[in-house]
Parts: C-alpha cells; structure tokens; sequence
C-alpha cells in the first residue's frame, strides 16, 4: 500500500480531510498516468454522501488519511485509453462508488462487481497498483473505464450526480423486488433524506403507490405536493402507525441513524419485504414476532454493478429524473459537511468542482 507509485506524475489540485477532526482542507496530490484501460475525466461536479461524513470522521475506523472524499462524480473526459471503445474525449460521464474489482468472481461475471469481496471503492480504497484511491473533491480522475458510466444528454450534470450513490442505491432493490416491470404496488420510504426523495420520485415514475414513513412532521406537504408521494406517515404516531399495519408491499428503510425495525415492519403485507439501504454506525434492532407473525423477509443492498448503473442513468434520462441539490463551491464544503451532519439538507448537496455555474 503506498499513497502513490512512480506512474502516479499528474498533480492534481483536490479537497482532503487531514484527520478525525473531518475538516476539509485544499490538498495536492498525484493521480495516474492514464493507462490502455484508463478514461481521464475533467470533474465537473461532485456530490456529498452520508459517507464522506463517515469517512472524513473515521466513524467506522477505516479511514488512510489523507483521504479525499466523493463518490456521486460527473464530468468530461479529457483523454482515452487505446483499449477503450465505448468512451470518447468530449464524452458526459459518472463515475459512482466502484473503482477495481477482482475481474474474475462469480460476482464481477455477473455485472455485480458490488458485492465482489476484493471491490475497492472510489476513495480510501486500494488500487491494484498497490496506490490509494482518491475521489470527486478534486479537479480531475483517473478511472479504469469499466466502472464509468455514459450521463444521458438530457439530464444537468449537477442534478445527475447524486444519482451515482443515492440513485443506484434505491434503484438496485426496486428493481430486485420487480418494481420496475410491476405497476400497482403499495411502496414505502422511510427517510426522506438524499436517498429517500430519489426512491419517491423512481418509485412513482415506475407506477407504485409510495407512502412516506418519517419522523417529521413538517415534510409532509414537501413529500406529497414536490416529490408526488400518495401518502405520509409519521413513525413516532402511534395512531397512523396503527392505521398503515399490512398496508405496503416493499419498504426501502434509508435512513442512516439507529432505530428499531420493529414498528415498520408490521407496516408490511404478509409475505412483504423490507430493503436495509440507509447504514447506521450501531446495531439496528430487529425483534422477531414481526418477521414471524407475517411471514415478513429483512434484507439488505448495497449500491449495484455497472451495467445496473447505465440502466439505471439511462432510466432517470427516461423519466427526466434528478436529484433535488443545493450547489455550492469548494470553499463551503465544512459547511455543507456540518449540515448534512444536521440533516439540514434539501436534498443532496453537490460541490461545483470546475466553477462553471453562477453561484
């Protein structure tokens, strides 16, 4: 492991956290020549997940410091490996959670390369060079053509970019649940954050009837009149709660702070499914007379291959999907950081990498 190899010669001007304080400071490094395989992307723009905040924190005590966050990356491509046919220079271009997989697993065969066991990811990862990944909070990447994806015409790159991390990550359960070629379901988001207000607007262009489970009140009128969701729920009533019990065929659960399975749950059909997205730093809790008494399956996904990710930004350039983003500069990323912590957020921040938008 090394934080970079001789091949490593292109200096890049980038964003990092130093430490566990999480505070993002300016950082030059060195990215890759680009190799046969490579695309070399000018970022324009790059949103903020829940887990940069993680990362840049060392919550979950895997953090190679310095790392330079940001996995939600749209830009252009500047330059084109001689083994690459499916990407040109001037090409509109993601690249989300994935940076090398092993090749050669039953998962990678499988356009899963998610849930391959030697995936490395897109910052504070190992490349197979040995070198350590760096992400989207800086001016240009280098990527292994494989894990990029085309960005529709038709969809802003600022607003495509959560669609990266956030999107694929509730399209990947909808469509594993038959969501997108069955029509009619009764659908439930819980959470109504970066992932949830993706999975209301995906849900919805798919033909489901969504309902909103939240423990906030105030989002009510923003879930139904912006977002198109049929109904809302407020988790912490305990008279609607009773009201919405065998009520929903699928349950997408996004949110990212420790709670209790049980009461959504009982918000399920017999035989209906709950999708774990969100991932709290603790233990959820799980009791088992829900599961029992319904016949009720708990499972969880994670982001999805590469070939579900173009389906997935070819469907939102179908459906004219996007995120709903505040766009800031680079010299707001702490602050964007500190809200989000908050969750004061609606719905995604996305940092305007290449300054090219008036703000």
């Amino acid at each position: 492991m090394a934080l970079e190899t001789p091949n490593h010669t292109q200096t890049v001007a980038g964003w990092a956290a130093y430490n566990s304080s999480g505070k993002i400071a300016p950082y030059i490094f060195k990215r890759r020549e680009n190799g046969v395989n490579d695309v070399t992307i000018e970022v324009m723009y790059c949103g903020i997940c829940h887990t940069d905040l993680h990362h840049a924190k060392d919550d979950w005590g895997i953090t190679m410091y310095p790392v330079v966050p940001g996995h939600e990356i749209t830009g252009v491509i500047t330059n084109v490996g001689s083994n690459v046919k499916n990407f040109k220079v001037g090409d509109r271009v993601g690249v989300g959670c994935l940076a090398a997989s092993c090749l050669e697993c039953e998962f990678c065969k499988n356009s899963q390369e998610n849930y391959c066991d030697q995936i490395q990811f897109t910052y504070n990862g190992i490349f197979w060079d040995g070198s350590i990944t760096y992400g989207g909070y800086s001016k240009m990447l280098v990527a292994d053509h494989r894990y990029v994806v085309h960005v529709p015409d038709n969809l802003p790159m600022d607003a495509a970019a959560p669609l990266l991390c956030a999107g694929i990550t509730v399209f990947s359960p909808m469509k594993d649940s038959q969501l997108l070629e069955s029509p009619g379901k009764k659908v439930g988001i819980v959470g109504l954050g970066g992932l949830g207000h993706v999975a209301v607007k995906m849900a919805k262009a798919f033909g489901h009837h969504v309902t909103v489970i939240s423990t906030s009140p105030s989002k009510e009128k923003e879930a139904k009149q912006r977002l198109g969701a049929d109904g809302f729920i407020i988790s912490t009533n305990a008279e609607q709660m009773q009201r919405g019990k065998r009520t929903l065929d699928v349950i997408l659960d996004t949110v990212s702070a420790k709670h209790s399975l049980g009461p959504i749950l009982e918000l399920l059909k017999v035989n209906g499914t709950l999708v774990v997205v969100g991932a709290p730093d603790r233990p959820i809790d799980l009791p088992s007379f829900p599961l029992i008494f319904g016949k009720r399956a708990v499972k969880g996904s994670m982001t999805g291959g590469m070939k579900e990710t173009q389906e997935m930004m070819d469907v939102c350039g179908k459906h004219n999907i996007t995120c709903d983003i505040e766009l800031i500069k680079p010299d707001k990323i702490n602050e964007a950081l500190d809200r989000l912590a908050r969750n004061d957020v609606r719905y995604r921040f996305v940092i305007d990498i290449a300054g090219r938008s008036k703000l």
